[in-house]
């Protein structure tokens, strides 16, 4: 075979790669952001979906419960050189190997054993998208890293020691997505919104945080039984209250709960001020979508009281639909956006 034959090879696997990436498994691992995915043009479509694609790729590395601690921080560290752009031989394969016969899911063990081929996308991504990629899961990976030297023992529940701690963590793994999307649109999308770019960034920081605090809200009580928790232990001695005594006495912790609810509800309301602002009709659906989703969860967190540290609060898929229905049929007008979120946050 000539050396133009194996070329073409190459480029024609690429791009089978990369269009069952597309195709298959980001929807398969990301069903709800899938569908914020597909309104998105294409030149943002893109960077969209490989940056989370490593994200989610990274976050299933650090949750393998199956391996030591030691062992997914030093899988989870290649993975993190391997997104820089560091030339790492065969340490992806063996990392694929040694991390995906573990997970039960289909979709994530199809999306680990393609972890070479999420990289070889982001190589051949535009210059600016690609570096932006990578200053983003950077940041990313860096949240991931902390809450595995921060609960190393899953038999021992530790807490972070103060909110700013909480706040550091919520911007490293979502807030700094807001702002990832956020650089995307005002390079790619001409008169993106009336709003500066800074002050779209902070509205954006807010947001993912917000979205962040929302999945440990829900996650709470199973965080707490692998060892995590994630509200702040200065905040529990305020309360007379141990981390091991909150799955025991949901009632006394209610407050704290509260505050931290009370917190991300602020965060969703700072993204439709967000989604309001973006003026392409498409992107404003894509970006509204997930504070709707947000403010729905939290209605259900807020009616589930103390039982929601014993329970799995999740939005239907009936109702998920019906929002984007709704979206759709407004073609993402302003009015029905603010009137769905007054709807569901109740």
């Amino acid at each position: 075979m000539s050396a133009d034959d194996r070329s073409l090879g190459d480029a024609v696997g690429s791009a089978s790669s990369v269009s069952t990436l597309r195709s298959s498994i980001l929807a398969q691992v990301s069903r709800s952001f899938y569908l914020s995915i597909r309104l998105l043009p294409k030149k943002l479509r893109d960077p969209v979906s490989i940056g989370y694609l490593l994200a989610r790729a990274s976050d299933t590395i650090a949750d393998a419960t199956d391996l030591p601690i030691e062992l997914r921080t030093e899988k989870l560290r290649v993975l993190t050189r391997g997104i820089q752009g560091e030339a790492l031989g065969d340490a992806i394969v063996d990392l694929s190997a040694a991390v995906a016969p573990l997970q039960k899911d289909k979709a994530e063990r199809a999306l680990i054993e393609s972890l070479q081929s999420c990289l070889d996308w982001l190589d051949q991504s535009d210059v600016e998208d690609r570096e932006d990629v990578r200053a983003t899961l950077a940041l990313i990976n860096r949240g991931q890293l902390l809450d595995l030297e921060r609960f190393p023992k899953p038999k021992q529940i530790v807490a972070l020691k103060t909110s700013a701690e909480l706040d550091e963590y919520t911007y490293l793994v979502a807030g700094s997505a807001g702002e990832f999307w956020t650089r995307l649109c005002f390079r790619h999308l001409p008169k993106f919104t009336s709003r500066s770019e800074t002050e779209m960034l902070g509205l954006a920081k807010s947001y993912g945080m917000g979205l962040q605090l929302i999945n440990i809200l829900r996650d709470a009580g199973a965080d707490l039984r692998a060892g995590r928790c994630y509200f702040p232990d200065d905040e529990l001695h305020s309360a007379a209250m141990e981390p091991s005594q909150i799955l025991r006495q949901p009632e006394r912790f209610q407050p704290i709960y509260r505050k931290w609810r009370e917190k991300a509800e602020r965060g969703i309301e700072t993204g439709i001020k967000y989604a309001k602002a973006v003026r392409n009709r498409r992107v404003r659906i894509a970006t509204a979508l997930p504070a709707l989703i947000g403010a729905r969860t939290l209605a259900l967190l807020r009616n589930a009281g103390a039982t929601a540290l014993h329970r799995h609060i999740k939005v239907p898929r009936k109702e998920v639909r019906a929002i984007i229905m709704s979206l759709l049929f407004s073609f993402g007008s302003r009015s029905r956006i603010q009137s769905l979120y007054r709807e569901l946050a109740r």
